[in-house]
């Protein structure tokens, strides 16, 4: 089916956005927090490879084990069948008998997506027809945004880097625009992980639509050079359309032990961000602590001091 035709057939089946970036569904408020919190996919990466759970588990598996009724896709875990209208349907009435929200789809560069920042052109092209199936199947399950991310630019320079993603970023988000679906972007590494740059494409951009996702642990621009990360959150955050809170280990005293979550919350909070706080569970066997307490940590220090910030 063509694309406008298939968004113009979902039109009313995925939550309709009003304004950019607001969903009456997506971003309803708790009473007792600022923010309400999600699930990213990629958390519970351990059980989707071993085919414990499917990605048609994943919404119904957050709730029932983690108390979380709001997820966030990763393209990988649809197993190449994002294409079959069956399939999607199944999905989204597995989360709406359910009353989870569906919020965003990370789409990953490598295997779904395409560079976005290639220096050649018609790879930029080519990565913008990639993601536009990814606009259109957040449609119709309701979310409201897709995940990109801007790598890719092989050894260009900072400056013809930008170049390049604000216009593969451009003509994505100009089709997002017709869906009425957002393109956030996640620092996630290299120029992207400085937030002066990210900030840059998006003033270059100018588009409500286009926004940033920042994540709590991503600012390495290399093996040398780190990006300071709460310098980071507070620069990205007037851009923001979705925050991840990914955590990758834990002390004694229960808080995450490479950022303080509260002083990030504050920030969240002063920026005036009233949307879903995505719970990124990125430690493994090293970090001392299974995916299943990575999540409930994370979950119960986002309440802690949600509730106090609140």
């Amino acid at each position: 089916m063509e694309r406008r035709k298939f968004i113009k057939s979902i039109g009313t089946a995925g939550t309709i956005l009003t304004i950019p970036g607001i969903s009456n569904h997506v971003f309803s408020q708790s009473k007792d927090m600022f923010f309400k919190i999600s699930l990213a996919e990629w958390s519970l990466r351990e059980v989707l490879w071993s085919k414990e759970i499917s990605n048609l588990d994943f919404p119904k598996y957050t709730k029932d084990e983690f108390g979380i009724n709001a997820v966030e896709y990763v393209s990988s875990f649809f197993n190449k069948q994002e294409s079959d209208m069956e399939y999607l349907k199944d999905l989204k009435s597995r989360t709406d008998g359910e009353g989870i929200t569906n919020v965003l789809i990370m789409v990953d560069m490598y295997n779904a997506g395409g560079r976005l920042a290639s220096p050649v052109s018609e790879e930029r092209k080519t990565a913008v027809e990639n993601h536009k199936k990814w606009v259109d199947i957040a449609k119709f399950l309701g979310c409201h945004a897709i995940r990109v991310n801007a790598l890719g630019y092989d050894k260009a320079s900072r400056e013809d880097a930008s170049e390049y993603f604000t216009e593969g970023l451009s003509m994505l988000v100009e089709y997002g625009n017709e869906a009425e679906i957002n393109v956030v972007v996640e620092n996630h590494g290299g120029y992207s992980s400085d937030a002066k740059w990210l900030t840059g494409v998006m003033k270059k951009v100018n588009n409500p639509r286009c926004g940033t996702l920042p994540d709590f642990g991503n600012f390495r621009i290399s093996k040398t050079e780190v990006y300071d990360t709460y310098q980071g959150i507070e620069e990205l955050m007037p851009y923001a359309l979705g925050v991840s809170a990914k955590t990758i280990g834990f002390n004694d005293d229960g808080e995450e032990s490479n950022v303080d979550i509260n002083k990030i919350l504050k920030i969240v909070k002063d920026a005036g961000y009233t949307g879903h706080i995505g719970i990124e569970w990125g430690g493994g066997k090293k970090s001392g602590s299974t995916f299943h307490e990575g999540i409930m940590l994370t979950k119960k220090l986002l309440e802690k001091y949600g509730k106090q910030l609140t």
